[in-house]
Order: C-alpha cells, then structure tokens, then sequence
C-alpha cells in the first residue's frame, strides 16, 4: 500500500521522470504501479489514509535507524 501510494505520487511528477533516465524503465514501473493498485482493495476504504498512515508507520519501526544519516 505504502508503494502503491509513493508510486502513484512521484511518477507524475516531473523531477521523477528526470530520474528515470532509461525510457525502456517506465513499461517495469507502470506494470508494477498497475499490479499494485489492481491488487489493493483498501485504496477504496474510508479509512485509507488513516490505514496507509499505520502501514507507513509499521514499515519506519522496521527499518530502525536505516536511512536517518
């Protein structure tokens, strides 16, 4: 849900697809993006936000302090 989320935010945006320097990468990326939503009945849930916000905050307690430097 987490990745579904960021996917669907950042692949619109223009600095991202400045990243993807490698054209023949967006047919992975759209696939993934597409499976994921295709797979996620919460994105219709009232309470997605709140649930994506507790599924953010479980995946942050995992990674301890990976990341923070």
């Amino acid at each position: 849900m987490v990745l579904s989320d960021w996917l669907d935010r950042v692949m619109h945006q223009k600095a991202f697809a400045q990243v993807v320097d490698d054209r023949a990468v967006w047919s992975p990326l759209l696939k993934i993006s597409g499976s994921l939503e295709a797979s996620l009945s919460e994105v219709f849930d009232p309470k997605y936000h709140e649930r994506l916000s507790g599924a953010r905050e479980r995946l942050l307690a995992e990674l301890g302090d990976f990341g923070l430097e």
